[in-house]
């Protein structure tokens, strides 16, 4: 089973092959080594929605990067920034599951607001 670090561009979708037509751009659909969550390919959608050629993951699908180019030589720079962007969202991915966990587990440290608030519910009359 592979994990969440392990996520990569791994070549073209072969159902959708890049193809020179009559319009100024060319479709690009890179297939990654596994489904993403759902999470991340959010993540990975706010990342690349504004960059010049945006990206985006169906979120649902989590499976392939769709985007698109002016020219074939934008082709290799526009991959590197996408995989640059894969390995930046695994690393906030991460990084929020060891939030998560360290919160669950009261590795860290409450406010004396967070502890006023966590005694007033645990004082709470719900009978």
């Amino acid at each position: 089973m592979e994990g969440i670090s392990d996520i990569r561009i791994t070549g073209i979708d072969e159902t959708r092959r890049p193809r020179i037509l009559k319009e100024p751009y060319i479709n690009l659909y890179f297939k990654l080594s596994h489904k993403a969550p759902t999470e991340w390919c959010s993540d990975f959608n706010l990342l690349l929605a504004k960059s010049q050629y945006p990206a985006r993951i169906d979120e649902s699908e989590g499976l392939y990067v769709e985007t698109w180019v002016r020219t074939q030589d934008e082709i290799a720079p526009h991959l590197e920034l996408m995989k640059k962007t894969i390995k930046q969202c695994v690393s906030n991915y991460i990084d929020r599951i060891k939030a998560a966990t360290a919160v669950k587990s009261g590795q860290i440290e409450e406010g004396a607001e967070q502890r006023r608030l966590n005694a007033l519910i645990d004082n709470l009359n719900y009978e």
